[in-house]
């Protein structure tokens, strides 16, 4: 169990990570603000308390990896891995711009702490597998965690890959269904119903948990229990999460996949969550 202290830092960081993440966009002035906000509490966890990482060393062997398989949300990345120290946050408002090293997709060979390129959806489950076998194979002692959106399930690559990990027993993969439950055009549910995802999962060998996508402690937990009670099996946690969360023009929005937004609406979101951040350093 983590500590209150411990688990206000990640609030705050999550916080952060959504402010540094509206800001990057603010000059493009559109982006996928519904997932990049949905994850940003997944991320603080992963990049605050979980993985074993080294900002001074992005390429150390031994690390933990993360891959992004939604990498159109690679904004809610690119914030975490700043706030990290991995560049310069100033360096943000680069993103998607020409010539950056913060595109719109997440690219390996571009961004310091990106571990895997991504983005054509569904990909990052076989990038992520062969990651983790790769790790086991070379009996490194690390996790390859992964993130899917609920849409991105939709693709058949990720229940081959599915059943290709169970079989093959790659034990250090833990991933995460971002369960937004939207997508592009819609609700997932109207597009494509995927069911009970973890129940799913489970049928397809893996150890499943499903938790609050926003609460921290119910995020770490459910890693620590997948650490505890997977055995030899690759793990999946559904989060169960809100599109747009925590940014104020975008939460109450049915299609918030990716929008437009003006600079006085990043303001006014971004007073919010800094209000939000005072008032938990301050104990209210």
């Amino acid at each position: 169990m983590s500590t209150a202290t411990e688990i206000k830092d990640l609030q705050i960081y999550s916080k952060n990570i959504r402010i540094a993440a509206m800001k990057a966009l603010e000059k493009i002035g559109a982006g996928h603000i519904g997932g990049v906000m949905s994850m940003a509490d997944l991320m603080a966890v992963l990049y605050g308390k979980v993985m074993r990482i080294d900002p001074k060393n992005p390429g150390w062997a031994d690390r933990d990896w993360l891959v992004v398989s939604k990498g159109h949300c690679g904004p809610a990345v690119y914030a975490s891995l700043a706030l990290k120290g991995y560049f310069d946050i100033k360096d943000l408002i680069k993103v998607n711009q020409p010539g950056t090293f913060l595109p719109s997709h997440c690219d390996r060979n571009l961004t310091p702490g990106v571990d895997m390129t991504t983005g054509s959806l569904g990909q990052g489950m076989s990038t992520a597998i062969g990651t983790a076998w790769g790790n086991k194979y070379q009996n490194r002692d690390s996790y390859t965690y992964l993130v899917l959106g609920d849409g991105e399930s939709q693709e058949g690559q990720v229940w081959e890959g599915a059943l290709f990990a169970a079989q093959q027993k790659v034990s250090n993969l833990i991933a995460f269904v971002d369960y937004n439950k939207k997508q592009l055009d819609g609700y997932t549910k109207d597009v494509c119903e995927m069911g009970d995802l973890k129940q799913k999962f489970e049928d397809f060998g893996w150890y499943a948990g499903e938790c609050d996508g926003h609460d921290h402690q119910a995020i770490i937990n459910a890693i620590e229990d997948a650490k505890k009670n997977a055995g030899d099996r690759p793990s999946m946690i559904v989060l169960n999460t809100e599109k747009g969360r925590g940014c104020s023009f975008a939460e109450d929005i049915l299609y918030n996949h990716h929008m437009s937004f003006t600079k006085e609406q990043i303001e006014e979101a971004v007073k919010r969550l800094e209000k939000e951040i005072k008032e938990l350093e301050q104990g209210v």
